[in-house]
């Protein structure tokens, strides 16, 4: 009797080797999974199980995460303004992690003794996947061929060609990897750390130049409306907002990193919605959290994004982050309205019932209504007076003209 494997499979040239090496070399029954987390159309799921049975699977499974990968984690990436090294919205790594949980969970469900990925041995995906299966099913065993015969790009074209199957493999010659919270772009410049994607290479092409303004609806800090639009869930609201905004090319970027392996990454990626969400939720923040509220939010936000790249979902400290983060938003609502021009965007402003701008207390630099210049003297003698004794009992110099030499 074959021994089952649950391979995680996206159709694409790393999943396609697996499936006929697995199958056709080491004699694995293979049960495929593909976990949708916004990235795929129906007719592209329908394309992607054709391929699968092509490829000589037993069975194919679609597990539909979209809606559960944004409540348990995207809207805290939304929370947090999470962008790693300020550039990236975490669009494939904080993926992976929902990917890897239903993959180990749908393992359990059919008792298979294996479970297979397409990762190489140089990047983040490995130690991700590796990780979470080790967490939730020890007891199978991780097989991962690419990685255990160090193979490139080439290789896999050459192999899978010799057996006979049949993919657009010019377009293989770039790693795309497809979600509600962005697209990656891995290619053979993104090897290196000068050169720039090809116009071609990115999956969205540059098709709007006229520019668009846009009113997007948040409720305590989730995206719920466009303009007058509503919708049933945010998971429709990024989506939404992602075919107004691809189209200008607006959240294309290289992303450069350190992997958890300790090696830099460099992964080019396509993200107008993520972009474009954080940007005015941020704006929005800045209108109606206190100063303190939004130094505390930075400082936990970036371990938070920086522990969820690493894989470290399960982590339960990653829980309390989050009811940390969830609380911060009660006051997040209103209104926030953004420009769409080629390649960039611009967020105009907002309007809230909670802005803590409200002019009937004063408006920055010019007049104020809640305190006297006398106050002021008071405040800012007190306010200076612990720096001020330190300074006279030390008898600190004073630094000379035009600064230190």
């Amino acid at each position: 009797m074959k021994k089952k494997v649950v391979l995680a499979y996206s159709g694409g040239l790393d999943t396609s080797f697996c499936c006929i090496y697995l199958t056709r070399d080491l004699g694995y029954e293979v049960h495929s999974v593909i976990v949708n987390t916004g990235g795929f159309s129906d007719e592209e799921l329908k394309g992607v199980e054709e391929r699968a049975y092509q490829m000589g699977v037993t069975s194919h499974h679609v597990v539909d995460e979209t809606e559960n990968f944004y409540n348990t984690c995207v809207r805290f990436l939304i929370y947090g303004n999470v962008l790693k090294n300020n550039t990236y919205p975490l669009s494939v790594s904080a993926e992976r992690v929902s990917q890897a949980t239903a993959i180990a969970n749908y393992a359990k469900e059919i008792g298979a003794e294996s479970v297979a990925h397409g990762s190489t041995g140089a990047g983040n995906d490995q130690v991700r996947f590796d990780m979470i299966f080790n967490i939730l099913v020890p007891e199978v065993q991780i097989i991962t061929p690419i990685r255990d015969l160090k193979l490139s790009r080439e290789a896999e074209i050459e192999y899978l060609k010799k057996h006979g199957v049949e993919m657009n493999f010019e377009k293989a010659k770039y790693s795309i990897n497809k979600g509600i919270w962005g697209t990656s772009v891995g290619g053979k410049e993104t090897l290196t750390s000068n050169l720039g994607l090809p116009e071609e290479a990115w999956p969205t092409q540059v098709t709007a130049s006229e520019p668009k303004t846009l009113e997007l609806v948040f409720e305590q800090g989730e995206l719920v409306g466009i303009d007058n639009e509503k919708y049933d869930h945010p998971t429709k609201a990024i989506q939404a907002l992602q075919a107004i905004a691809q189209p200008y090319g607006i959240g294309r970027d290289i992303h450069v990193g350190d992997t958890i392996i300790g090696i830099k990454g460099r992964v080019g990626f396509e993200a107008a919605a993520p972009m474009v969400i954080i940007k005015a939720h941020h704006t929005l923040e800045k209108h109606v959290l206190t100063k303190w509220q939004l130094s505390w939010k930075d400082q936990l936000s970036s371990f938070y994004g920086n522990w969820l790249h690493e894989g470290q979902f399960h982590d339960p400290i990653m829980r309390n982050m989050e009811a940390f983060l969830t609380d911060t938003q009660k006051n997040v609502s209103g209104k926030v309205f953004v420009e769409l021009h080629p390649y960039r965007f611009q967020v105009v402003g907002i309007e809230s019932e909670h802005d803590l701008m409200s002019n009937k207390f004063g408006s920055y630099g010019e007049m104020n209504n809640s305190w006297s210049g006398e106050d002021v003297k008071g405040f800012s003698k007190i306010f200076g007076n612990q720096v001020m004794i330190y300074h006279k009992v030390n008898a600190v110099p004073q630094p000379p003209e035009g600064g230190a030499e």
